[in-house]
């Protein structure tokens, strides 16, 4: 796969255009965060489970449904944002294509084609990440090597045929 070049400049609410949606895909430790708040710093609206959880004062991995509820939350909010005109990136992982589909049918009625960020990441840079995160912050999520593991052999690359595609290496 090739990397596609995209400006992501800053956006205000414009109602001349749809709003963007980007999803951020890649496992755990991938990078994805860091990439997002590049967005969110350029005026993107990010949403992430892991500040939602924060913000509720959740700071382990929290139960199924708290888990569908948050993400019903993030939803709602998702199609307010871009009601408004607001571009959004979802720091959400999307380690499914499925997931992934979910969202694109989410957003087709809108009018939103949303393009998928796949930050493509070695297990070896991502185990050497997730040492370092101690759960001190919301983007801060601890992470075992076993875990790591786990959601790098689980996940499921995006292809282009799913839709826009960056993919950064």
């Amino acid at each position: 796969m090739s990397a596609v070049e995209h400006n992501f400049a800053p956006v205000t609410a414009n109602m001349t255009r749809a709003p963007r949606v980007v999803m951020m895909c890649g496992p755990g430790g991938a990078g994805k965060t860091t990439y997002a708040k590049r967005l969110e710093r350029e005026g993107w609206t990010r949403l992430s489970f892991e500040v939602e959880f924060w913000d509720r004062g959740i700071k382990t991995m929290p139960s199924p449904e708290v888990v569908a509820e948050v993400a019903a939350d993030l939803r709602a909010r998702l199609l307010r944002l871009v009601a408004a005109g607001d571009d959004v990136v979802l720091d959400f992982g999307f380690w499914f294509r499925r997931q992934r589909d979910e969202f694109r049918e989410l957003l087709e009625p809108q009018g939103i084609v949303a393009e998928t960020v796949y930050i493509a990441t070695t297990l070896e840079t991502i185990l050497s990440r997730v040492g370092d995160r101690h759960g001190r912050w919301a983007d801060d999520w601890p992470l075992t090597e076993q875990t790591a593991t786990e959601y790098f052999e689980r996940f499921e690359p995006p292809t282009p045929e799913e839709g826009p595609l960056e993919v950064v290496r």
